[in-house]
């Protein structure tokens, strides 16, 4: 299934056909009205799984944590709501 994204809004609309033999209002966005393009991303380029464990060592670790103070040392926001 070909995938299309518009490159102006970065919505990705997925077809059931190529783009060539879409009409030309069906190769337009519905969400701009930009001309769409073929994905860019269509093929996964990594090699290799990222970020997964070595067998001996398969889950997080048993110990405690380490930091000793809390994250956030104020608080993030005000809860006052207006004017």
């Amino acid at each position: 299934m070909p995938r299309l994204a518009c490159w102006q809004c970065g919505r990705q609309i997925y077809t059931v056909a190529p783009l060539e033999s879409l009409f030309a209002e069906e190769r337009r966005c519905p969400r701009c009205g930009a001309f769409l393009n073929l994905e860019r991303r269509e093929v996964e380029r990594r090699g290799m799984i990222r970020r997964e464990n070595p067998p001996e060592d398969p889950g997080p670790p048993d110990a405690e944590e380490r930091r000793t103070e809390e994250r956030r040392k104020a608080k993030r926001r005000s809860t006052r709501r207006g004017p």
